[in-house]
């Protein structure tokens, strides 16, 4: 994606988007409803902060480990699906068909990868993150800080970045507003007041909230989207003949892909998009980092109250993952098949006038349908939904990355930092990332693509695989030492890297325009190359480790999958409970601070800021905290009760038959290839174009 074609400003589209929206507005209802959301957001915010424990470090950032399975699937749902989901997912649902569904489904089978297989191995090894979890199995610092840093590094170039656009595209269609300052500056202050303030209970039970709101709002458009269309039947057809009125002479630029129907297509990747070899191969390892070994989505299932709710927190999640198919692709088809000129526009000009980008509108496709087809009051609900999207997604972030920054960066640098000055840091923290967060707007105003979903994919595809390359090692070959898992990442970070600003650089040409760009990257799908790059990593990991010392004995104890219910002693444990007890994970709370020993001593104001961050040194609050650590040091045995395993090895073999019959179904092309092009004849006879084929 080339910058020439992604600097185009929202700011200046901003005033042709009247022809997306008409006379539109929002009504009292809907302005009600938004209302209705942000004083239900900001009552459980308060039920959080009233939660105990909020002033340790494994109450804030690890929610006490109390929370039920419910919670944690809604909360892995709501984290992962953002507002560029909504508007990413429907976009390339409207530019490309169901293909995109593909990494849906994938998803279903991974979060049960992460609860079988990795998350009892972190949980065993007593850590808070993933890159203590490295140094925990590896010695050393390096690789630690260096996954810590890229992990910020990824939060906030397209986590944050992406969140913020995709939610300006929405909040500037329906609220009619040019500047996005006011409006996203209020949301992030209103998430990171409530990160801040409840830690990872607030932003569960918010995720919990969002995630019925979200579910709701978006399966009545569904059904409208459905009635409006004629249904499932009629779509395919219809989607077929979705051709904008104006078009490129000589071209078939605009029309339908012929293999929209089909999730896994063409294993050629110079006329498919979505090639079913490397979306098998090349897709799962972006997707293995993605749901396996991003603190984002891990630190969710660690705060589980037990081995068996976390996986039923990620089989609830599993099967909640097979509506984004139905409730954001599918509507997002329908909005291209109810609005062919304007979210098919392929024509730049045309496209220009309506959503203020030459390249697509299909972006644009989600916010019509709902500004379009939603009555009064309901088109509030989805702007709530929306909202909802941005701000769980928001909050699992700015968590995640103070977690990351007080525990892996911070500790390095202050490893005697007593647990009142970790939690202060890790709030001013997210307040640095709001700040950073607010100076990235006007670059994001700049940035549009046509297919923001897979421009996502695409960034994943050249740095996530080798992380999952070393946590795959890591977990599942003891004789992996900390040379092979460096080298393997620096390798790995220098050839993704160079595909990444080749692809940059260059840039993937618009429908109508020459390809010019090398054969190495027009033939050589990011995919492919992922799948190259995951295993390079291994073989290099492989080979170093071969040829260099073993890791002692003792670093495998309960950390590779084999041995996670080893009991032996490691050299290292004690140290870890001695750092424990000094402030990292159990401190005592008269370590907070010696001023709070006397209560009645302490100006009012002061006494108001302990409140306010949870900060307690009553009798009550230190033995729930002698409970919580109790109920923790409890957790790495990874007991289960013998009916919670049979009960979730079902639920797990159904959910693996579930995706393998829905990858089948929507892999099979309900048409033939004649019959496509009859279908698409016949409407461009109806535009007047009988040049095409």
């Amino acid at each position: 994606m080339s910058a020439e074609k992604l600097q185009i400003t929202i700011s200046d589209g901003a005033s042709r988007r009247d022809d997306l929206i008409g006379d539109t507005m929002l009504s009292t209802w809907d302005i009600v409803c938004v209302a209705i959301y942000f004083a239900l957001v900001a009552g459980v915010g308060i039920y959080s902060m009233c939660r105990p424990n909020r002033g340790t470090v494994a109450g804030y950032f690890l929610a006490g480990r109390v929370v039920w399975w419910l919670p944690v699937g809604a909360s892995l749902f709501a984290s992962n699906i953002g507002s560029e989901h909504f508007i990413g997912l429907a976009g390339s649902g409207a530019a490309a068909g169901i293909g995109v569904g593909a990494f849906e489904l994938n998803a279903m089978v991974l979060l049960q990868l992460l609860g079988w297989v990795f998350l009892p191995v972190f949980i065993a090894s007593g850590v808070s993150t993933l890159p203590e979890y490295t140094s925990k199995r590896f010695g050393g610092r390096r690789i630690r800080t260096y996954l810590a840093i890229l992990s910020l590094i990824l939060y906030v170039f397209t986590k944050i970045s992406v969140n913020l656009y995709s939610g300006a595209i929405f909040i500037q269609q329906a609220l009619k507003v040019n500047n996005l300052y006011l409006s996203i500056i209020g949301l992030l202050l209103m998430t990171a007041l409530c990160t801040m303030l409840g830690g990872l209970a607030a932003v569960i039970y918010t995720d919990t909230l969002q995630f019925f709101i979200m579910i709701g709002g978006s399966l009545y458009l569904m059904i409208k989207a459905f009635q409006a269309v004629g249904g499932y039947t009629e779509l395919q057809t219809k989607y077929l003949e979705a051709i904008p009125e104006k078009l490129i002479d000589n071209s078939t630029c605009g029309l339908p892909r012929i293999d929209s129907w089909r999730m896994l297509r063409d294993a050629d990747p110079t006329v498919s998009d979505m090639p079913w070899p490397a979306f098998l191969l090349g897709q799962m390892p972006v997707s293995i980092w993605y749901w396996c070994a991003d603190q984002m989505m891990v630190q969710r299932v660690m705060a589980a109250r037990s081995l068996s709710h976390a996986k039923g927190g990620t089989i609830f999640a599993g099967y909640i993952k097979l509506l984004p198919l139905f409730i954001i692709i599918l509507p997002g088809m329908v909005s291209r098949v109810l609005f062919p000129s304007e979210v098919g526009c392929i024509v730049p000009e045309e496209c220009y006038k309506f959503c203020g980008s030459r390249v697509s509108c299909t972006n644009s496709a989600y916010p019509k349908l709902v500004l379009e087809y939603m009555p009064s009051g309901m088109r509030g609900v989805m702007l709530s939904v929306m909202l909802s999207a941005l701000m769980s997604d928001l909050t699992s972030i700015f968590n995640s990355a103070s977690t990351l920054f007080t525990i892996d960066i911070w500790a390095i640098c202050r490893p005697k930092a007593k647990q009142r000055e970790q939690l202060i840091v890790g709030r001013i923290f997210i307040v640095i990332l709001v700040v950073f967060s607010i100076l990235w707007i006007p670059i994001i105003e700049q940035t549009q693509g046509g297919q923001l979903y897979i421009y996502i994919q695409s960034i994943a595809a050249y740095l996530a695989p080798p992380i999952a390359a070393i946590y795959c090692l890591a977990i599942a070959w003891k004789r992996m030492n900390e040379l092979g898992a460096f080298w393997g990442l620096m390798i790995g970070f220098v050839i993704g890297m160079a595909r990444m600003a080749l692809d940059f650089y260059y840039g993937e040409p618009v429908c109508h325009e020459e390809d010019y760009r090398p054969v190495i990257i027009q033939k050589f799908h990011f995919m492919y190359f992922a799948t190259l790059l995951f295993w390079l990593t291994v073989v290099i990991s492989i080979i170093i480790s071969m040829i260099t010392k073993p890791p002692e004995s003792w670093r495998v104890i309960r950390t590779t999958f084999i041995t996670r219910h080893d009991l032996a002693e490691r050299e290292d444990e004690m140290e870890l409970k001695e750092k424990a007890r000094n402030g990292l994970l159990h401190d005592k709370p008269q370590d907070i601070d010696d001023d709070d020993e006397q209560q009645d001593g302490i100006p009012w104001y002061r006494q108001f800021f302990n409140w306010l961050l949870g900060f307690d040194n009553s009798e009550k609050a230190q033995q729930q905290e002698v409970a919580m650590n109790e109920h923790i040091a409890q957790l790495t045995n990874l007991h289960q009760e013998n009916w919670e395993n049979y009960l979730l090895n079902i639920m797990l073999v159904a959910i693996i038959i579930l995706t393998l019959v829905f990858y089948t179904y929507f892999s099979i092309n309900p048409f033939t290839t004649e019959e496509i092009y009859e279908i698409q004849r016949n409407k461009l006879h109806e535009l007047g174009y009988d040049n095409i084929f």
